[in-house]
């Protein structure tokens, strides 16, 4: 059984409070960051220790190093990500299992698995999970290629960049015109 003393959140205010919350729940100490305009947000206020992780209101909670940094010096066994910021990003993952400190979530591994589209569907496909019917590497598709396998799956089809995230990079195409 892993013994968690101390969790740094990698994340901010609402996200943060709630897992402080948690961790006060099960008596483990918590250790808040923030950036300068967060200083006098809730989380900061009510975590066991605070560290400034940067002046932008944004880019300290994506400071991989920094993060891991801070964890390390004030004795965080874990870190959570919260959702958002660093949550899906593998190399914080496996920056967080290379410096010892328990990532709260995924490993890296299976966060790069997940996060690339067509690696993931491969994957679930090789492992008999039903997947959305479609195809890979449409770029790999002469324009007439592309239109049967419309024209086999069924129109509406979407396309899907397999780089985009949050909905970017999807058309949604309704008739072979």
């Amino acid at each position: 059984m892993i013994n968690i003393r101390k969790i740094l959140i990698a994340n901010r205010a609402e996200i943060a409070v709630r897992v402080i919350r948690a961790c006060r729940d099960l008596h483990i100490k918590s250790v808040a960051v923030f950036t300068e305009p967060d200083r006098e947000c809730l989380h900061v206020k009510i975590a066991d220790e605070a560290y400034r992780i940067g002046t932008d209101a944004i880019r300290g909670y994506l400071d991989i190093a920094r993060i891991v940094e801070i964890a390390k010096a004030c004795g965080a066994d874990a870190i959570h990500p919260g959702y958002g910021f660093l949550s899906e990003n593998y190399e914080f993952a496996k920056a967080c299992e290379e410096a010892n400190i328990i990532f709260i979530g995924p490993k890296s591994e299976v966060i790069y698995k997940m996060g690339n589209k067509n690696i993931a569907r491969n994957l679930m496909a090789k492992n008999g999970i039903p997947i959305v019917p479609g195809t890979e590497k449409l770029n790999d598709f002469s324009l007439d290629e592309l239109k049967n396998q419309a024209e086999k799956i069924g129109y509406p089809v979407i396309l899907k960049a397999s780089g985009g995230g949050g909905g970017r990079g999807i058309r949604v195409v309704h008739q072979e015109e």
